[in-house]
């Protein structure tokens, strides 16, 4: 069980980049006051957090009735995983894509973005993302129904979040403290992480559809 919720929490922390999602909720709402941003916070982990749980406790089912196999699913999450975590330790600007942020925020007047900002782009996709949402259902589904384990990874959902708020309630002092350089850098490490979880969720899925014999 401790095995399950270490490995969720790595993945889904890895996934959703708290730290990086706080200093680029600062980067995008200095005009917002500490309520303003209070608000848009806690109604994007909200929604966030359904969406995930969701995908946690439906995700599997679906996809057995669409005739897809657990290896198939570990196979490609892993895929999917490995591919984010190359872009947050390659790329010259890791984690969540701030463009389509600012894009967002300016293609709308002050008071939409405010309104609209929870939602979009800041529950999804940026913290439901892909990522977030492969992860979801690859580890539920990797809990073989087996409702300690399923709740260990639940647990680690909600416990990600939980930091995820606490870090966009104190956006503007993260961003202060922690600076560009110290983002990249916990950033990067997060992915290197991820991609070993990656790779061993692609071994597992290539053993157990027993392809090699």
């Amino acid at each position: 069980m401790l095995e399950t919720a270490l490995t969720a929490f790595t993945t889904f922390f890895a996934v959703i980049g708290p730290i990086d999602t706080a200093v680029l909720v600062a980067s995008i709402t200095p005009n917002m006051t500490r309520a303003e941003r209070r608000a848009v916070s806690v109604k994007a982990v909200l929604i966030a957090t359904a969406i995930i749980l969701v995908f946690v406790l439906v995700g599997e089912p679906v996809l057995r009735q669409l005739g897809v196999s657990l290896a198939a699913l570990q196979t490609a999450g892993g895929i999917i995983l490995f591919m984010i975590a190359l872009n947050m330790t390659l790329s010259r600007h890791p984690g969540p894509t701030a463009l389509t942020i600012r894009e967002s925020a300016e293609a709308e007047t002050k008071a939409e973005a405010h309104a609209e900002i929870a939602v979009f782009p800041l529950a999804t996709p940026l913290l439901a993302g892909p990522g977030a949402m492969t992860g979801a259902i690859v580890l539920a589904a990797g809990t073989k129904g087996d409702f300690t384990l399923l709740t260990a990874v639940i647990g680690a959902i909600i416990a990600v979040m939980l930091i995820t708020l606490a870090l966009l309630l104190l956006a503007q002092e993260v961003h202060q403290l922690i600076g560009v350089t110290a983002r990249k850098v916990i950033v990067r490490v997060f992915g290197v992480l991820l991609a070993a979880l990656a790779v061993q969720l692609i071994f597992d899925g290539i053993a157990a559809a027993h392809i090699f014999g």
